[in-house]
């Protein structure tokens, strides 16, 4: 299995009263799922082709179909088939048998089956002239307790989050069939009684698990959420310091302004950043006490994951999890979905701008303790890159639009996936392979400052440009030990440190890549092997336009392939080199390359590839051999 990061300690548990801190429950006894390809559909799943497309494609994961809120808001209505659902059939019975024969006829192809999973955003209007709608309807009108069991509350206006004034927080962003859209409120412990039900209901439909998105909390100022604050805050803090800090002399009966979640930096204050990290916290402990020893008391194996947002490394405003502490941080998840959304789907190689996410995956990697992930880029065109990307940097490609309909991304996606398949002792359970560390600096952020994110981000990019082979993980989790694998740690707090004055602090016993600017260079280490990986992604391309509009097909990524290059390894201590094989996508075969090895440095030249190439360096221990 991928080595994993294991941190066991007391966190912070259940608000429906009493203390806010408990002991948590040994929740390792299941060790998380490790894939490497994933294919993801919200529409087009009910074509003659999809179970086919899987069988080319040969993914470890489905993720397909609703089964949360938008199952139950939108099923037995005709606005359904529509965003985001597109459910195949109408009605809550017939959608269900749908799904069960889908997950079928996943399973019989050697599939996962993940099914999505909406946790709080409603849509639907709770009274009009001829009645409630959407999730309302089917809250008064079309509840089973055959299916769900009992009700847990007659009004269902009981369930949702409040404004001070004690109104519903509500929104009209989609209106889908004209409807309004409200949220539930995670802290509510009827609510959760209700995602319970879900649960056991999408795992009777055969599910495998479940990736679960909608992980917001509003300034929701309801009972549940008040007094769950207060009990924070008075866990977290003595009567004395909620006086100096947040001017609060009498908790009990302090009145908040506001119980904020994501907010402008701008505009953050200590207690807003207080309410934030609450939020977060709770949000989950709502995860932990549904899916991981609810939904896993039903199935042990149930695969869970969060669906959350990270773009460029939104903080404070943005990243479902940007608060929590270090060890809640992917506690209990299989594996981690992070939407990118718009900010890498497209180039502006003039500029030097390449559209990729290799950071973000690098720290996911990194924060995670190496569990499986993927990226969201919302990337229809460059499906080449797109799938490259992850699998360089140990994610699982690739995270949306594997457009199976149009012939020509179909064979791509396919000749990519058998290619990862064919060669899955190099991808499954690896790890990386970096020279230097670059921390990213959690610690700042959860005091409020975004400055070292910032030059996190510089520091990163020059990185990249100057293909160093590097890791990234956050400042809290860069323990002595970790630290002394590396060459070098470069920490973004220190901003005595330029992009400039780093390339001349870099050690010169590293790694060199005479690589184009438009080509990432990462490493890994096959699990239980000495061997090592290189994995090169090249991002050229004849843009559409200027600028690379992100809009259009994969006959729009048009790459245009890297010339051969110089690459100058760094050899594990004690191993030396038995064989170097070259590899990519787009050849059935693999090709020995020539190399020259002395005093642990192995020199080799890169061929020319389209998109993705794989260089392979078999070792062994034995210091005889100087070239090849």
């Amino acid at each position: 299995m991928r080595r994993r990061l294991w941190i066991h300690c007391l966190c912070c548990g259940l608000l429906t009263g009493g203390n806010f801190l408990w002991a948590a429950e040994d929740s390792g006894a299941k060790q998380p799922y490790s894939f490497t390809r994933v294919v993801t559909h919200w529409s087009e799943y009910d074509r003659d082709d999809y179970l086919p497309f899987l069988e080319e494609a040969k993914p470890d994961i489905a993720q397909v179909g609703f089964y949360g809120a938008h199952f139950w808001s939108l099923a037995n209505t005709p606005y359904g088939k529509g965003y985001p659902a597109h459910f195949p059939v109408q009605g809550y019975r017939e959608c269900s048998r749908w799904f069960d024969n889908l997950n079928h006829g996943i399973h019989q192809r050697g599939v996962k089956a993940i099914g999505h999973f909406n946790v709080m955003f409603l849509i639907g209007d709770p009274e009009t002239a001829e009645g409630p709608r959407g999730f309302f309807k089917f809250y008064r009108d079309d509840w089973e307790e055959a299916e769900l069991g009992p009700r847990p509350v007659e009004d269902p206006t009981d369930l949702l989050e409040r404004n001070r004034d004690g109104t519903l927080i509500s929104s009209n962003i989609y209106r889908i069939g004209g409807m309004q859209e409200y949220w539930a409120c995670l802290r509510n412990p009827h609510w959760r009684a209700i995602l319970k039900a879900w649960v056991r209901f999408g795992i009777k439909r055969g599910l495998d698990g479940f990736i679960i998105n909608y992980y917001y909390r509003h300034d929701c100022q309801c009972d549940h959420c008040i007094g769950a604050f207060k009990n924070y805050l008075s866990d977290r803090f003595t009567p004395a310091q909620l006086a100096e800090l947040f001017g609060i002399t009498d908790l009990e009966g302090h009145a908040f302004d506001d119980i904020v979640s994501w907010h402008s930096p701008e505009s953050s204050t200590p207690l807003k950043r207080e309410a934030l990290r609450f939020s977060q916290i709770t949000n989950k402990q709502a995860f932990d006490e549904v899916f991981v020893k609810f939904g896993r008391s039903l199935k042990p194996d149930l695969i869970v994951a969060q669906w959350n947002h990270l773009g460029d490394f939104s903080q404070i405003e943005g990243d479902e999890k940007c608060m929590l502490p270090g060890d809640l941080w992917s506690r209990d998840e299989d594996y981690l979905w992070y939407s990118l959304g718009g900010v890498a789907n497209f180039t502006r190689l003039k500029e030097g701008f390449l559209g990729e996410g290799t950071l973000q995956a690098r720290y996911v990697r990194g924060a995670s303790g190496d569990k499986s992930y993927t990226l969201g880029k919302y990337e229809g065109v460059r499906i080449r890159a797109s799938i490259a990307e992850l699998a360089a940097n140990g994610g699982a490609p690739m995270g949306f639009y594997t457009w199976f309909n149009e012939p020509e991304a179909r064979k791509v996606i396919t000749t990519y996936y058998q290619f990862l398949e064919r060669h899955d002792s190099l991808y499954q359970d690896n790890r990386s392979h970096g020279e230097v560390l670059l921390l990213f600096p959690r610690s700042s952020i959860h005091a409020g400052d975004l400055g070292p994110r910032d030059h996190f981000r510089e520091l990163g990019q020059r990185l990249l440009n100057e293909h160093i082979l590097f890791d990234i993980l956050p400042d809290d989790m860069a323990t002595p030990e970790v630290r002394q694998r590396y060459s070098m740690v470069v920490d973004a707090k220190d901003r005595s440190v330029s992009p400039a004055t780093l390339v001349k602090m870099l050690p010169p016993q590293r790694s060199h890549f005479d690589a184009p600017g438009t080509v990432r260079v990462s490493a890994s280490r096959p699990a239980d092997l000495d061997d090592l990986t290189l994995h090169l992604v090249n991002y050229n391309r004849v843009e559409r336009g200027e600028g690379g509009n992100p809009a259009g097909t994969i006959a729009d990524e048009k790459p245009i392939a890297a010339e051969p290059f110089t690459a100058t390894i760094r050899i594990p201590s004690g191993l030396t080199v038995a064989r170097i094989d070259f590899l990519t996508p787009e050849a059935s075969e693999s090709r020995p390359v020539s190399y020259e090895l002395e005093s642990g440095v192995v020199k080799i030249e890169v061929p020319s590839f389209l998109v993705y190439g794989v260089v392979t360096i078999q070792l062994e221990n034995s210091d005889k051999k100087t070239s090849g």
